[in-house]
């Protein structure tokens, strides 16, 4: 029986690498996009200003890169020290998108990265050009494998499982990196890694303006970045769209609980704003869920079924069972697929014996017994089908969080495209200290979409597969503390030392003509 405090201090010290991985990555994405943009420039006017433009943000990009390999390297490693029995159990399919990533996209950034930076006289204008778009694009490709594995865990696809080695095998390989998940969720999350990348260098830009320093290299800096940011915002927003449809196909529980949606109906409606009832403490419990609700109606039902009309379950109706399926069958209860996946981790228990015992009979029985209720494997491990639901609270109100943010990105950035282009921006300081106020909203929009996918989709590390209490490692709960408060410490110096350094590089400035 594993300790419940471990599986929490496990959990504890993986997000904890997450969100400080998180800090860096989108920052490197939206930097590479800008400074490339900036640099293609200059390579084609020949104009010294845009070298230095660009040579600036290329110093803060570096600065955060290194950062940014040190906290996904240690963060790889705990699935093989944290969560060994996540590894051994389907490490044949998530380790290959993670040994590609490290192969293709890491060597590639590590070999172009030095280009970028000290090849600016020892080799040609377009050789330099293609270092820096090609640094830009491993990084890119590094976010593409890792949330193809990511993708894979919300939604697995192309694996069958093999009793002889009590593995899941990869059958697909093409079905792994190329699901509708996976290609949705790296669009949305390049897109937002691109809008931060925006909002940081109109940030620092403001800052010079608000300095009354380097104008001309403000202006400039924030009229592209104004550019790209309102163009990733907007396609973030679509993709954002197909992320709920995906959701609503492949998780239907992670829908319900980013709405407090308890029961179903046809033409659901959106909560454009709603305030939970701290005393709905579980489902069934004839508690209303909100104390203050505003819902857009039948919007609900059209981003999760395209349909303005269609019937969308909620919780209780998730755990009940009884309701139509789109594809006509009958939904099972959570009663009835926790039976199932016991069921399932008998027939492998049954088959694991008739194999050594040499029962031929035995072994095709188990196996077919094993094999009809293997979509229910991970309910086996369920104790109370009310662990099936996520935190409600945390999910619901930090998927507004994103989803207001949002909105609030696109506006900025038409205001601060507008100012540039028609009014004087140099010279309205409310403007330069909103810009620079945005900048943490931008991380904060990240670090809330992130806790939607990852807690929204608990008590699961694989969708239906596998749950925490089954992927943890066995482990005293006393090291795994031990670890937590050190990579804690550990982390926080990094970040301050980052921060700190690029403060400096930014009171410095560009480099003088």
């Amino acid at each position: 029986m594993i300790d419940s405090s471990l599986i929490d201090w496990s959990r504890a010290q993986f997000a904890l690498t997450a969100i400080y991985h998180w800090i860096f990555v989108p920052l490197t994405l939206g930097l590479a996009l800008i400074m490339g943009i900036m640099e293609t420039i200059y390579y084609r006017t020949g104009n010294e200003f845009w070298k230095r433009t660009a040579k600036f943000w290329m110093k803060l990009f570096g600065i955060n890169f290194a950062i940014g390999v040190a906290t996904g390297l240690i963060l790889e490693f705990q699935f093989g020290t944290n969560w060994s029995n996540y590894s051994w159990f389907v490490g044949d399919i998530f380790g290959a998108p993670l040994a590609i990533e490290g192969i293709l996209a890491f060597f590639m950034e590590a070999t172009f990265v030095a280009v970028m930076f000290f090849g600016w006289d020892k080799v040609s204008r377009r050789f330099h050009l293609a270092s820096t778009w090609l640094t830009g694009l491993g990084a890119t490709i590094s976010a593409w494998w890792i949330l193809v594995a990511n993708a894979w865990m919300q939604n697995p696809v192309g694996m069958v499982f093999n009793p002889d080695t009590a593995r899941n095998e990869m059958s697909d390989f093409l079905a792994v990196a190329t699901s509708s998940m996976a290609v949705n969720k790296f669009c949305h999350t390049v897109l937002s890694g691109w809008v931060l990348g925006a909002i940081f260098v109109i940030g620092v830009s403001c800052w010079y303006l608000w300095r009354k320093r380097e104008n001309k290299f403000a202006l400039a800096s924030i009229k592209l970045a104004a550019i790209v940011g309102l163009v990733s915002a907007l396609l973030s927003a679509w993709t954002g769209d197909g992320s709920g449809y995906q959701v609503a196909q492949k998780q239907p529980m992670k829908l319900a609980a980013m709405e407090g949606y308890y029961d179903g109906q046809e033409g659901a409606g959106l909560v454009a704003f709603g305030i939970l009832n701290p005393a709905k403490q579980q489902p069934n419990d004839g508690v209303s869920p909100f104390l203050l609700r505003i819902e857009i109606p039948k919007m609900l039902s059209l981003l999760a079924e395209r349909d303005a009309n269609a019937y969308v379950p909620g919780i209780n109706d998730l755990l009940d069972g009884g309701y139509t399926k789109n594809d006509g069958t009958v939904a099972l209860s959570a009663q009835e697929k926790m039976e199932r996946g016991r069921a399932a981790i008998a027939a492998f228990a049954a088959y694991r014996e008739a194999k050594a015992n040499g029962d031929e009979a035995a072994v095709q029985k188990a196996a077919h017994t094993l094999q009809e209720n293997m979509p229910y494997f991970g309910y086996g491990y369920i104790k109370n089908a009310n662990d099936l639901v996520p935190n409600v609270p945390l999910t619901f109100y930090m998927f507004r969080i994103m989803v207001m943010l949002g909105g609030y990105f696109i506006l900025f950035f038409a205001v601060v495209l507008f100012l540039a282009y028609r009014k004087d921006l140099a010279s309205m300081r409310w403007m330069h200290w909103i810009a620079i106020c945005t900048i943490p909203l931008g991380y904060l929009a990240g670090q809330a979409g992130w806790v939607v996918a990852e807690c929204g989709r608990l008590p699961w590390t694989i969708q239906d597969m596998l749950p925490v209490n089954a992927a943890v490692s066995k482990l005293a709960t006393s090291s795994v503390q031990t670890t937590f408060f050190l990579f804690l410490i550990l982390f926080s110096i990094l970040l301050i030392a980052e921060i700190g350094i690029m403060l400096k590089a930014i009171k410095k400035g560009p480099e003088k003509a």
